[in-house]
């Protein structure tokens, strides 16, 4: 009896020991670049379709993302060739603003190489704002990147509003839309947490988001061990039908609190969008 305990928990280590190597590596893996076509109702006419890639949580200063490591990150999505690049926030690991402080050179030295034509723009995630979001946002200044809270741009043919992050409650939503109508293009609205799909008018077709992870440690049948949204599953992860409108939630590129992901690799979208 003792010896088959024995061997059973020896098993159960062997076991779970290798799990953990696996999702170890998973977490540290390339991201995976997953492809969509989205037409856009209001696209302007006579305007051909443009290329956005979506990329999100970097989390630098955790234990998945180091230096080398983003640099590799911006060079995967520099290699997309995208028109557009969209960060949907969380750029640092943890809420300490020392963490912060420590890390903004390294964003600033990875991502200065994005150069796309439209260029980048970046919305701040709720580890941003609790930390330090002047530094994290000055770092992506340094970079070249647009750093949008609750305002609009246009973008070729594309009129961004970027709504800030409503986990952290930097969102304001009526003052994005306000501006976003203001601009000419096809609406596209950018943000850091996807809770904010179910307030969205009918005039806004698509939603780039991230901060779900897409659950990060998602276990066959048991599912996602825990999705940072008040919704659920509804938006964890990936292109979502919703309504008349598309939801696409990145599975970010860094981690947090563990450096693991199970059955949710890192991952960016190409999006191509253009018109019906």
């Amino acid at each position: 009896m003792f010896r088959f305990i024995g061997w059973f928990l020896l098993v159960g280590c062997c076991v779970g020991g290798a799990l953990l190597g696996f999702a170890w590596r998973e977490a540290h893996r390339d991201p995976i670049v997953r492809r969509a076509t989205i037409a856009l109702p209001d696209w302007p006419a006579g305007k051909p379709p443009v290329t956005v890639a979506l990329a999100s949580d970097i989390h630098v200063g955790g234990g998945a993302m180091d230096a080398a490591r983003l640099r590799r990150m911006a060079a995967r999505i520099a290699a997309t060739r995208a028109d557009l690049v969209v960060l949907a926030g969380d750029f640092i690991d943890g809420h300490e603003p020392r963490t912060a402080r420590a890390n903004a050179p390294v964003l600033t030295a990875a991502l200065k190489h994005l150069r796309p034509p439209l260029g980048t723009i970046a919305v701040l995630g709720n580890h941003d704002n609790d930390s330090d979001p002047r530094a994290v946002a000055a770092a992506l200044a340094a970079a070249g990147i647009s750093v949008i809270e609750n305002d609009a741009v246009t973008r070729g043919p594309l009129a961004v509003g970027v709504v800030g992050d409503s986990y952290s409650r930097h969102d304001d939503l009526p003052a994005t839309l306000r501006a976003m109508r203001s601009v000419p293009g096809a609406r596209l609205v950018v943000t850091h947490s996807p809770d904010i799909a179910p307030t969205l008018p009918d005039d806004t077709p698509l939603l780039l988001a991230g901060h779900t992870h897409c659950g990060q440690v998602v276990f066959p049948l048991v599912g996602a061990l825990w999705i940072p949204s008040g919704l659920g599953e509804r938006y964890r992860c990936g292109l979502i039908r919703d309504g008349t409108r598309t939801v696409v939630v990145g599975a970010g590129l860094g981690t947090s609190m563990l450096p693991i992901r199970l059955g949710a690799p890192p991952d960016l979208w190409l999006l191509t969008l253009g018109p019906r």
